[in-house]
């Protein structure tokens, strides 16, 4: 009996850190360099393609670095993201260390505002995966997309873009599942 308390207290600790490190947003410096933000090299090295081997949530912050005299990030629709169009953003950022929250699950579209610059590759498009519903139903809040209806539809890539590949978890697969698994372990050595 004198083993369960403390087994009990680590397996608390254990899960309260897990959760609390899934709910906080991330920084994510968008291609994943300072230098990123530019008309690609080739084809085969877009930004695009670094957007679909990650997976980005609902409260992650993108951040862009770029030299402000020369480019900018335009937030647009898909059309507009098709055909780089620049006339009218949803939203325009010219400071050079621009930050955007992901507030909704769904599809985003960025395009360079830089004359040219999105016809020779410089945009991006990635997709925010829906907020899971611990509950199961579909009780998520509309005004954030959560929940089964995101209030963004995701939109499918293009035909001749290959699907994603699975991003790899940092936490070396380690996940509240495999959280609960390891306090089930931990007391069932505890009553053993």
């Amino acid at each position: 009996m004198g083993i369960i308390v403390p087994v009990l207290t680590l397996v608390f600790l254990l899960l309260t850190t897990m959760s609390h490190a899934a709910s906080k947003p991330r920084v994510i410096l968008v291609g994943g360099s300072a230098q990123a933000w530019k008309v690609p090299d080739s084809p085969s090295n877009t930004l695009n393609h670094w957007a679909e081997n990650n997976r980005f949530k609902v409260g992650d912050i993108l951040v862009w670095k770029y030299d402000a005299k020369v480019d900018s990030v335009l937030q647009v629709t898909k059309e507009d993201y098709d055909s780089c169009n620049t006339e009218k953003p949803l939203k325009q950022f010219n400071d050079g260390d621009t930050k955007f929250e992901l507030d909704n699950s769904g599809a985003y579209f960025f395009i360079s505002g830089a004359p040219n610059h999105c016809a020779k590759g410089q945009k991006i498009q990635l997709v925010v995966l829906a907020e899971r519903n611990p509950g199961g139903g579909g009780g998520g809040s509309a005004d954030r997309g959560a929940g089964d209806n995101p209030k963004v539809t995701p939109v499918s890539p293009p035909a001749n873009t290959p699907a994603p590949a699975p991003a790899h978890n940092a936490a070396g697969g380690l996940d509240v599942g495999s959280g609960l698994f390891l306090a089930a372990f931990a007391i069932g050595l505890a009553m053993a």
